[in-house]
């Protein structure tokens, strides 16, 4: 059948040749070997979880750097192969894929049922509007076929629907400015649909993404690499988390974060004096709250003109030792900021430069970044609290030396009290640079977030073992490994908020578990309002993490009250005690992610699979397997939320019991938000404490929320504890089925 191949039908405005027939199949060790119009393709099997298996699909060999990305991927396995007139039968264990000679297309099976297949669309003219599979100059195409009602998930952080169908992805990390259009600073190229079907693309470089896109086909999925090599790895399970599962013993698995990450992170761009982020300490232990964290943010410590080279603005640090002793004795953590770029007016421009250690030109020359072009009329992004960053080179982390430089230059502070380093930026990597590797800039781009979350991962655990954390804003292919990720810079207002919470799972349905935003936003016209902030602030206690930060004040007893809310910061004092007391539970919740990479928070459709209703409800999410959470993302007091079929539900606040598979309204003030148990759960709580220093390892909890008669799970109880080995002492709260309240 024809193929069109006119300029403009899909993905980068040039054509690409479809591939059409597939040549004898043959066989090396485990591998199966054929050729597609001339062009190798590999068909193997490797391992994935709970003894199923991968299948990879891979036209052409790249000649670019592999960067690490598969750290799971074991030995090839022996696959059964069989051969008919029209094509190949290729399948291991339940997994099976079937491959057509002309013109190429494919079908993956699971357990004797399709979940994917080549795009069948065709034009009334009689070609096919897509090619299955097309190759141009550095660009890979391979379209599937898209069931009418088919939802697509994951594909990174996005601001939009979840449902990622409808939708053109641009697959490229961005200094997205904002959280209110498709740009975004997370992009992981790896998709997959409840019919039981995943799939990541291998590559480092920038993918393209039209999923149901109509301009397109609107009844397929359509994928387009910015590389020299199709590289495609098939996911197929009868459940979503076990496809998670797949994809992060394939990518890595998550890392443990310590406990005291998990406490508040107090934060604002930015204090300008010691003295300032010192009375912000004392002031925040005066008041009791719980806090864990502070954070010196982008120009808290570091001299504008010649950062970043890990030297401290000697105008206001001139003992920075004796800084951080004073701030650390407070019972505060310490975060510090940083960019992986050199100023050219600093100290490190020039010496990097010689030994090679920056990006390059094409002339050779160290690359020299500019935020904005020196013609153009429009003013800094950075606007003038946060000030213009000077023209940089880029450190090249594919250079053995300068990675091993970067890293190890990090002791410094942490020997002077540093905890943990806000790896900021990293999305800046421009198509016409050259790395030492070979690279270009266009296949960098992507995968330096990974390199550079690595580096300082890995500098973190050098100068504070076991307890190894960044706070980064890109991600990619294997984030999950060097946690946390947040999530850029919202804007003050409901749309951010609500944008936050989508980009949160979203990103928790890509395989990361951990996640935070900038509680109040992170820049506006005006300063978040008692309301916004407060409704924020709920949203952040059921994160994975919790940071109050932004261009001013985020600190409770600064943001004005209101008629409304007239005491602001009780309100938000009973909010993060709260969340303390919730610390037993939420890191049960980390250690289950570590092994499965199900996310902290849950979107319907990955925690109800089987409820297409519930799916719709993307605003809602499931935090850890026991609470139901639906943050409040406009002015009022009343949101709906619906209970999921086949489970029954107690509002957590008034003990009201509910059957699933309803659509409810509630009205909850400022200290409340819809949170609902869910029945044959449990939920332990501790005590409130103002700092996690206060916890330890194994403690009883102070008190047990049973939902309903038949408990299943204890998330948060010492391991190997259930509810028969609590004492008497520890207090239990239990919801009765069938009961309008609660009794203690």
């Amino acid at each position: 059948m024809k193929q069109q191949n006119a300029r403009g039908q899909w993905g980068g405005g040039f054509p690409l040749a479809g591939l059409k027939r597939v040549g004898q199949l043959q066989r090396t060790g485990p591998t199966s070997w054929l050729s597609a119009d001339g062009t190798a393709l590999e068909i193997a099997a490797y391992p994935a979880a709970q003894g199923r298996s991968v299948l990879r699909l891979r036209l052409g060999h790249t000649q670019g750097a592999d960067y690490g990305l598969l750290p799971g991927l074991g030995e090839a396995q022996t696959l059964a192969v069989g051969e008919s007139e029209d094509g190949w039968q290729i399948a291991i264990n339940d997994i099976a894929l079937r491959l057509e000679r002309d013109p190429a297309r494919i079908t993956l099976s699971f357990r004797g049922r399709v979940r994917l297949r080549s795009i069948l669309d065709e034009h009334f003219r009689g070609w096919s509007r897509l090619p299955a599979f097309a190759q141009g100059a550095l660009r890979q195409l391979a379209a599937f076929e898209l069931g009418p009602e088919e939802a697509v998930y994951g594909l990174g952080e996005k601001f939009g629907a979840l449902n990622r169908r409808g939708q053109l992805i641009i697959g490229r990390n961005e200094d997205a400015l904002g959280v209110n259009a498709e740009r975004s600073y997370k992009n992981i190229p790896f998709a997959w649909s409840p019919q039981g079907w995943g799939l990541l693309v291998h590559t480092p470089a920038p993918v393209v993404h039209g999923v149901g896109f109509a301009p397109w086909s609107q009844r397929a999925y359509v994928l387009e690499a910015e590389d020299d090599a199709l590289d495609l790895f098939f996911f197929a399970a009868d459940e979503p988390a076990a496809i998670l599962a797949d994809y992060v013993a394939l990518t890595g698995y998550p890392a443990d974060v310590p406990r005291w990450s998990l406490g508040t992170w107090v934060s604002r761009a930015y204090y300008r004096t010691p003295q300032e982020v010192l009375e912000v300490a004392q002031e925040w232990r005066r008041r009791g709250l719980p806090g864990d964290v502070l954070t010196l943010d982008g120009r808290a410590c570091w001299e504008v003109a010649s950062r970043f080279s890990f030297i401290w603005d000697e105008t206001r640090f001139p003992d920075p030792a004796r800084s951080l002793a004073e701030l650390r004795a407070t019972g505060f953590h310490l975060c510090v900021w940083e960019y992986p770029l050199v100023s050219v007016d600093g100290p490190l421009f020039a010496d990097f430069a010689a030994r090679g250690w920056l990006l390059r030109d094409a002339a050779g020359n160290a690359y020299r970044y500019e935020w904005i072009s020196p013609d153009a009329e429009e003013e800094s992004p950075f606007g003038a609290v946060l000030t213009p960053l000077p023209v940089s080179g880029i450190v090249d982390l594919t250079h053995p030396e300068a990675y091993a430089w970067w890293r190890d230059r990090h002791a410094e502070l942490f020997a002077i009290g540093v905890d943990v380093l806000k790896a900021d930026f990293g999305e800046q990597v421009p198509d016409d640079a050259f790395a030492h590797n070979g690279d270009s800039g266009q296949r960098l781009h992507n995968v330096y977030a990974l390199l550079y979350h690595r580096c300082v991962h890995e500098a973190t655990q050098l100068g504070r073992p076991g307890e190894a954390l960044i706070w980064a804003r890109d991600g990619f292919i294997g984030s999950q490994r060097y946690p946390i990720q947040w999530g850029g810079d919202p804007q003050s207002d409901w749309g951010g908020l609500a944008a936050s919470v989508r980009s949160m799972l979203g990103y928790g349905l890509s395989g990361v578990p951990y996640y935070s935003s900038d509680v109040g936003g992170f820049y506006g016209s005006r300063q978040p309002d008692a309301e916004l902030y407060l409704r924020w602030l709920a949203h952040g206690v059921f994160s994975s993490h919790l940071r109050l930060h932004g261009i001013g004040a985020r600190e409770p007893w600064l943001i004005e009250p209101s008629a409304l809310v007239p005491d602001v910061c009780a309100v938000a004092a009973e909010w993060l005690r709260l969340r303390y007391r919730l610390l037993p539970y939420l890191q049960a919740v980390i250690r289950e992610a570590t092994r499965t990479g199900l996310p902290v928070a849950r979107a319907m459709a990955l925690a109800f699979p089987q409820d297409r209703v519930a799916q719709v409800f993307e605003l809602q999410y499931l935090f850890g397997p026991s609470l139901l959470v639906r943050p409040i993302v406009e002015q009022g007091e009343r949101a709906s939320i619906w209970l999921p079929h086949g489970e029954e539900w107690f509002d957590v606040w008034t003990g009201q019991h509910y059957a699933g598979g309803q659509l409810i309204e509630v009205s909850v003030g400022f200290d409340r938000i819809p949170l609902f148990g869910r029945a044959g759960h449990a939920l332990a709580l501790g005590p409130a404490v103002t700092s996690s220093d206060a916890l330890s390892d194994g403690a009883l909890p102070e008190e047990v929320w049973c939902f309903g008669e038949r408990i299943i799970t204890v998330p948060g109880l010492p391991d190997g504890l259930g509810l028969h080995d609590l004492p008497e002492q520890v207090l239990q709260r239990h919801f009765h089925a069938g009961r309008g309240d609660h009794a203690d």
